[in-house]
This record gives structure tokens, C-alpha cells and sequence, in this order.
């Protein structure tokens, strides 16, 4: 299937939607959706169709009740029937994949324990394609942990449904290996009366692009997108989310926070909403904050507010980019603490409220030492 308007698009809903790579132009840089990307970076992944050369491995432990795992072929009707590809590399991704790895949770099935799965890469050589479908289904309530670890240039398709009345909370992990690549699009479709709430953690990885879009099929839908990601030297972060308000009463917010320290270190967030003309009621606001750390790193912060109607019960954004807080340390150390443990408990305390958000203790920690140990090593 493919939609395109005759025209150039001059909103978000007249873009190109196809499952086929050959629909896209190739990609020149000079596109306001790549400007902020270095598309060398990508290494093979701007090229045309392509077979994979590269496989992933998925780990997971014991699965609790009411939750399955197993492969679906592409022939399988869900099989996008929740994402339709955007772009040039989703494209790619989706005929490259093959099948897709299915997560059911059952109908009414309110799950208590987590349920953590693992996508690890063996290397970078090649390259890697892989296609997620995570069904909920109606009245269900999971907790699901998505960790991207290991070595791999990869594009991937992630699609989410949320049936009537169900609960997701969904943390994707990107920890890769220095030298990773992955250009990612995750798809959330909402129910009536559904909730997703989506943390998004980057800290791994030569460069990671991520785009994530929301869509409502029935009123009351909540969507709460949040993200935490910390860019070193030399590390490119892109974040980039849609969220298309197109059926009356949904809500949805989204809060993005990130850290940069380091030469060339580099961060994007683009956060689109849209709120169309039939979506009466909606309410709705996005923010992001970057701290900058030392000199040489750039922040790129772009909140983007589209409204077609005027009867909503609320809109907004905002962007923040700074440097340290000197009054914040100047009350720490004048208590006695050190400047580089005081700043370390800055960087901490700018995270904790989204890191909080992860209702998985060992995660938390885990997190919270890993961007201890950045600072650690910048001597911060």
C-alpha cells in the first residue's frame, strides 16, 4: 500500500506511507526529516532493498502466565497492520526482516512480574533487519522490558496494540556496543480506554535514531511517552515521536531528558502532535530538556505543535537547553561536598523523576550506575 499526496506534504498525516523501499527516494541529507542525521553513519541501511547479512539472537527466561513468545510469518494479517513504514529505512526494514517475533499477552490476563526480553547483535559487519509485533490484548495489564545490547547495524519495525481497555508499560533499552547502529520505528495503536505509558532509555551505541508514533482508534486513550538518554564523545541520539490525536477525548504527554558530555557528542529530539480536526477534547503537552556537560557537544531540541481544531481541553510545549546550574552546585559544596560529587548528584537528580518511572528496581539500578560511571570516567 502506498499514499502520497500530489503535492509536497504540508502536514504530517499527507506523508508517504508505503511497505515498499523502492517508493522512497533516496536520501540526500537535505530532507527536513534526516537534516539533523549523518546519513554515512548509517552505513548500508540508506541504500535500497538488501537482504540481511546479519542475524539477532533473543533471550528471555521463564515467561509468567497469560504472556507468549513465538514467530509469526509475514503473511500473518498483523502483520502491519499497526505500522505502516515512513521512511526510507522502515521501508528496508520491513521487507528485510521476514518474519516477526510475536509478545501476546492474553485477554484479561493481568500480569504481576515483569517480563524482560533481550535482543542481542553478534557484530556489526553486517546488516541486520527485525520486526517486533507486541499484542495486548482487551482488559490486560503487563509490564514489558524491550533491551537492545550487543553489536549490530540494524533496522527495525516495533508494533504495538493495545486493546480496549488494556494497560502497557513498555521500556525499550538501546545499551549497545560502541560501534552499534540502529534506526528504529516503534508504533503504538491505542483502544478505547487503553493506556500505554513508553520509557525509552539510549545510552549505547555509535548512532541511534528512534521514532515512535502513537495512534488512537477510540476515545479515552492515554499515551505517556518519556525518555531519558545520555550521549559521550563522538555518540549521535536521535529521538523522534508523532503522536496523531485523530479520535475526540485521548490524552497524551511526553517528556524526554537528556545528557551530553564529550567532542562531537550530539543529541535530536523532534517531538511532532498533531491534534486533527475531529479530535474535540484532546489534551495534551511535550517537553525535553538537555544538560550540557562540557563544551563540544550540541543539543538539538524541536517541539512541534499542529492543531486543527480549537475545542481541546489543553495543548503545549516547551524545550530547555542549558549547562550546569551554578547556584545548585554552589549549595551543595558550600555543605561540604566535592564539585565532582556534587555535580554527579545533579545529574542524578535531573534524571531520577523519569528513571523513578521504571517499575523495575534491578533496571533502575542498573541505569543509575551506568550514568554514574560515564561521569566518573569525564571526571565530572
Amino acid at each position: 500500500m502506498t499514499t502520497q499526496a500530489s503535492a509536497p506534504p504540508s502536514t504530517k498525516t499527507q506523508a508517504l506511507r508505503s511497505y515498499d523501499v523502492a517508493d522512497f527516494p533516496a536520501l540526500t541529507g537535505l530532507e527536513e526529516e534526516w537534516r539533523f542525521t549523518p546519513l554515512k553513519r548509517l552505513r548500508g541501511l540508506v541504500g535500497g532493498a538488501q537482504a540481511a547479512t546479519a542475524t539477532l539472537r533473543h533471550e528471555y527466561g521463564d515467561l509468567p502466565e497469560g504472556v507468549t513468545v513465538g514467530r509469526i510469518g509475514a503473511d500473518d494479517p498483523r502483520v502491519g497492520s499497526v505500522l505502516t513504514p515512513v521512511d526510507r529505512v522502515s521501508a528496508l526494514a520491513y521487507g528485510g526482516a521476514g518474519d516477526a517475533l510475536l509478545v501476546e499477552v492474553a485477554r484479561d490476563a493481568v500480569v504481576g512480574a515483569p517480563v524482560t526480553l533481550r535482543v542481542v547483535g553478534d557484530g556489526a559487519e553486517g546488516l541486520a533487519f527485525g520486526h517486533t509485533f507486541v499484542d495486548v490484548g482487551r482488559f490486560a495489564e503487563v509490564t514489558l522490558v524491550l533491551e537492545h545490547v550487543g553489536s549490530a547495524t540494524l533496522a527495525d519495525n516495533v508494533e504495538v496494540s493495545v486493546a480496549e481497555g488494556a494497560k502497557l508499560i513498555l521500556v525499550t533499552v538501546a545499551d549497545w556496543a560502541a560501534d552499534a547502529v540502529q534506526a528504529q520505528h516503534l508504533k503504538v495503536k491505542l483502544g478505547r480506554d487503553a493506556k500505554v505509558t513508553h520509557i525509552q532509555v539510549s545510552l549505547g551505541g555509535d548512532l541511534v535514531r528512534q521514532y515512535t508514533s502513537v495512534e488512537y482508534t477510540g476515545r479515552g486513550g492515554e499515551a505517556e511517552l518519556y525518555g531519558v538518554y545520555f550521549a559521550d564523545g563522538g555518540q549521535h541520539l536521535e529521538h523522534r515521536q508523532l503522536v496523531d490525536h485523530n479520535v475526540p477525548d485521548c490524552r497524551s504527554y511526553v517528556g524526554y531528558r537528556g545528557a551530553l558530555q564529550g567532542d562531537d557528542a550530539h543529541t535530536v529530539w523532534v517531538g511532532d502532535v498533531l491534534i486533527r480536526a475531529e479530535a474535540t477534547g484532546t489534551d495534551t503537552y511535550e517537553i525535553n530538556r538537555n544538560l550540557l556537560l562540557s563544551d563540544g557537544a550540541r543539543a538539538d531540541s524541536v517541539p512541534n505543535l499542529e492543531i486543527e481544531t480549537g475545542e481541546i481541553a489543553g495543548a503545549g510545549h516547551a524545550s530547555a537547553t542549558g549547562r550546569f546550574d551554578d547556584e545548585q552546585l554552589f549549595y551543595l559544596m558550600a555543605r561540604g561536598i566535592p564539585e565532582g560529587e556534587a555535580r554527579r548528584l545533579v545529574v542524578r537528580g535531573f534524571f531520577a523523576e523519569l528513571i523513578n518511572k521504571i517499575p523495575v528496581e534491578e533496571l533502575r539500578e542498573r541505569l543509575g550506575d551506568a550514568i554514574e560511571a560515564r561521569l566518573a570516567k569525564a571526571g565530572a
